[in-house]
C-alpha cells in the first residue's frame, strides 16, 4: 500500500508539471495573439463577446466536473480501483474536464481557434501521462484494471456506462483543494483582458489573428 502511495504522489507530481507546461505554452502564445472578430458583426452581434462567455460556461463545467470526480476518487484512490461515478463513464474524467477547462480558458481570447487548440494540446501533454497512469494500474490491479480498460474508454465519456454507489466516503479537504485549483481557471479573464489592453495600447504586438 506504501509503495502504491508513493506511486500515486510521483503521478500527481507528473500532473502538476503538465498543467505547467500547458499553461506556459499557452500563455507565450496568446500574449501575440487576437482574435479577428472586430470587422465581422452580422445584425451588431458581438462574436468575441459570445465566444468569451462561451468559454465562461466551459469553465464552470470543468470546475463542478473535477469536483464530482473528487467526491468519487477523494477516499478511495490510495486503496481501490475506482469505477464508479465519472469513472463508470471514462477511465479519465478529471483529465477530460480539465480539457474543457482549457478550451473555456482558450474562448477567453474570443477565438474559436484558440478554444480548439487549448483543448488539443492539452490532451496531447496530458496522454503522457495517461499512458504511464494506465501502465501502472494495470501492474497493480491485474485482470480487474484490464476488464476495465476493456469496458470502458480512457478518455471521451460514454454516458451510457454511468453507474453510482449507494453510498461515498467524501473527504471536504480534497473537495476543497479541487474547488480552489479549479478556480484558477477564472483568472484567465481578467488575464486576457489586461493583454487586449497592452495590445491596443501597442504595448504588445500582434502577430496572429485568429477567429
Amino acid at each position: 500500500m506504501q509503495i502504491y502511495q508513493i506511486a500515486l504522489g510521483q503521478f500527481q507530481r507528473l500532473r502538476i508539471a503538465s498543467f505547467w507546461i500547458i499553461a506556459v505554452i499557452l500563455c507565450s502564445f496568446v500574449l501575440f495573439t487576437r482574435a479577428g472578430w472586430e470587422h465581422f458583426r452580422p445584425f451588431g452581434f458581438n462574436v468575441e463577446e459570445a465566444i468569451e462567455l462561451f468559454g465562461l460556461g466551459l469553465i464552470g463545467i470543468a470546475i463542478l466536473g473535477r469536483l464530482w470526480c473528487t467526491l468519487y476518487i477523494g477516499g478511495r484512490k490510495s486503496s481501490e480501483l475506482v469505477q464508479d461515478g465519472p469513472y463508470s463513464m471514462t477511465r479519465n474524467p478529471l483529465y477530460f474536464f480539465s480539457s474543457v477547462g482549457a478550451a473555456g480558458v482558450g474562448a477567453q481570447t474570443g477565438s474559436l481557434v484558440m478554444a480548439l487548440a487549448s483543448a488539443v494540446i492539452t490532451v496531447f501533454i496530458l496522454s503522457v501521462t495517461m499512458r504511464r497512469e494506465a501502465l501502472f494500474l494495470r501492474g497493480e490491479f491485474g485482470a480487474n484494471y484490464d476488464a476495465y480498460a476493456a469496458r470502458v474508454p480512457a478518455f471521451l465519456p460514454k454516458p451510457s456506462l454511468f453507474r453510482d454507489p449507494e453510498t461515498l466516503i467524501v473527504l471536504p479537504k480534497r473537495l476543497y483543494r479541487t474547488l480552489s485549483d479549479g478556480l484558477v481557471f477564472f483568472l484567465a479573464m481578467p488575464a486576457f483582458e489586461f493583454v487586449e489592453y497592452l495590445q491596443e495600447h501597442a504595448m504588445l504586438p500582434i502577430l496572429f489573428r485568429m477567429y
